[in-house]
């Protein structure tokens, strides 16, 4: 079956900066915004943008993000002409290992590519909050008449060196390009998103394989910029890498800005709400007499007796009488007991806070154990974890999945 183009998305990150986010399910599995799973951006940007073959390259914890994709019937990727197939290092065979980087993922599947005869090829990443018609850029790649083309952000000069950054021509053709520098040459960050001709991403495929090269952004794109036309497609709109907790959480709160700009009901963002082992929808959400909900996200099956204010719930909470949720994420089917107070804090699914516990309260203390990842205030607490009644948990904690807190945890604390 001849495609004209197919896209390859890459999908097998393991989100370490994340910490028990991505404990049990890889990145892109993640929930984002109530009922989205974050790959569910790229995967209807793909949909959205008339492209019906997708190879789904994946590997760290895949099981939740394979349950979710399924058969793509959720983004109306099902027939006999339109595909999406999960691609999992083939381990065991000679030719084949554990994905090593981002072009050895694609580099060890290219006979899924070849099956298609595609005169184009789209990587794009599965853990990015964005909104892409990837038809215009495409047209600018043919345009330009390109070998490869980078999409392009401005991001502020003292992020750039947190990206591979690129210096442009005034036709768009990429100048000189350098990974994650310590002093950028500008502000043109790559986005992780590539169109190649085929032709010519195999050849560059097979030349960084030899050089035990594994990586687009390291290996691929310096390699190309040598004796092929590299361009930049400049994108100015909504786009976030939400990488790390504190990109997570703005990114959620952003959806609830008084002019958002994810604009997630203009987006056409599609998703699979089916769970596995349950029979039926969920019923609409409940808010009762007592219920007080401002500026809030609540999903279907959630029952609110309680305080619900500028938070992102996903379907099956429950926040009982005289609790309070404020500044927060929080899975599906946590439970907020009555008397509960829950402050900027990332509650995972499944959580129990017990009656009159305090979380995200205390002092300003960073992370101990991981100083990196909690700075700034927010708590999280892991899959099926459970709070004692009364127990206090300051900000900055980490709270590991399944563990039960009986003693208060200060500022900063793991338990």
């Amino acid at each position: 079956m001849k495609k004209e183009i197919i896209a390859m998305l890459l999908a097998g990150g393991a989100g370490s900066r994340l910490n028990i986010l991505a404990r049990h399910r890889a990145k892109p599995a993640i929930p984002f915004g109530g009922i989205y799973r974050i790959i569910d951006f790229t995967m209807s940007n793909i949909a959205n943008s008339s492209i019906d073959v997708v190879g789904v390259l994946t590997q760290y914890k895949p099981l939740s993000l394979m349950e979710h994709i399924d058969n793509g019937k959720p983004w109306d990727m099902f027939g006999r002409t339109r595909l999406v197939e999960i691609l999992p290092p083939k381990t065991g065979e000679a030719s084949s290992d554990w994905y090593k980087g981002t072009s050895d993922a694609v580099y060890q599947n290219v006979a899924f590519i070849n099956d298609f005869s595609p005169e184009l090829v789209l990587v794009v990443s599965g853990d990015h909050i964005y909104h892409m018609n990837y038809a215009e850029l495409i047209a600018y790649h043919r345009k330009k008449r390109a070998d490869a083309t980078v999409c392009l952000i401005p991001v502020p000069l003292r992020d750039a060196h947190n990206f591979g950054i690129a210096e442009t021509a005034r036709t768009g053709r990429i100048r000189t390009w350098i990974e994650k520098p310590q002093k950028p040459p500008s502000n043109l960050a790559s986005m992780g998103i590539y169109v190649f001709t085929t032709n010519v991403l195999m050849k560059a495929l097979v030349t960084t394989a030899r050089t035990s090269g594994v990586d687009f952004a390291k290996n691929v794109i310096p390699q190309l910029l040598k004796e092929h036309r590299v361009y930049g497609y400049e994108f100015n709109d909504y786009w976030r890498d939400v990488g790390t907790i504190d990109a997570y959480w703005n990114a959620n709160m952003d959806l609830l800005a008084r002019d958002p700009e994810p604009k997630i009901a203009n987006w056409r963002i599609k998703t699979n709400l089916h769970v596995k082992g349950e029979i039926g929808d969920r019923p609409s959400a409940y808010l009762g007499r007592s219920a007080r909900v401002r500026n809030s996200l609540i999903s279907r099956g959630c029952v609110i007796e309680g305080t619900v204010s500028h938070s992102v719930l996903s379907p099956g909470v429950r926040v009982e009488k005289n609790a309070t949720v404020s500044d927060s994420i929080i899975f599906h089917d946590a439970v907020i007991s009555s008397g509960a107070s829950v402050d900027t804090v990332i509650i995972d699914k499944s959580v129990t806070i017990e009656t009159s516990a305090r979380l995200g309260h205390g002092t300003m203390k960073i992370n101990r154990r991981y100083p990196q990842h909690l700075s700034t205030g927010i708590t999280v607490v892991g899959k099926k974890a459970r709070i004692a009644a009364k127990i206090t948990v300051g900000k900055n904690c980490i709270i590991q999945p399944e563990a039960y807190v009986k003693r208060n945890c200060t500022s900063g604390s793991t338990k």
